[in-house]
């Protein structure tokens, strides 16, 4: 596999990641936004998608924090009418 050297590419990539994540761990999701503890329910599941990304794009672009945006947009703020201490 190449290695993505585009912002927009790596963008893209995060966002699938973080998608994924959505996906096949909503019920976790929202356990973890109703208890205040999101990052600890979903800490192996965020490190795997973590490792992938790391291992998909350049150096550089692993260092502007484009999987962790990603995950605050499709975890945390789509699910903004949970119930829940952040907001």
């Amino acid at each position: 596999m190449r290695v993505i050297e585009t912002e927009e590419a790596a963008r893209r990539l995060a966002r699938a990641i973080a998608s994924d994540l959505s996906l096949y761990n909503e019920e976790k999701i929202l356990e973890g936004l109703k208890n205040d503890n999101l990052y600890e329910v979903l800490a192996e599941e965020i490190e795997e998608g973590r490792e992938l990304f790391q291992s998909r794009v350049t150096p550089d672009l692993f260092k502007k924090n484009f999987y962790d945006r990603a995950i605050i947009d499709l975890l945390i703020k789509s699910k903004g009418h949970i119930k829940c201490k952040l907001w």
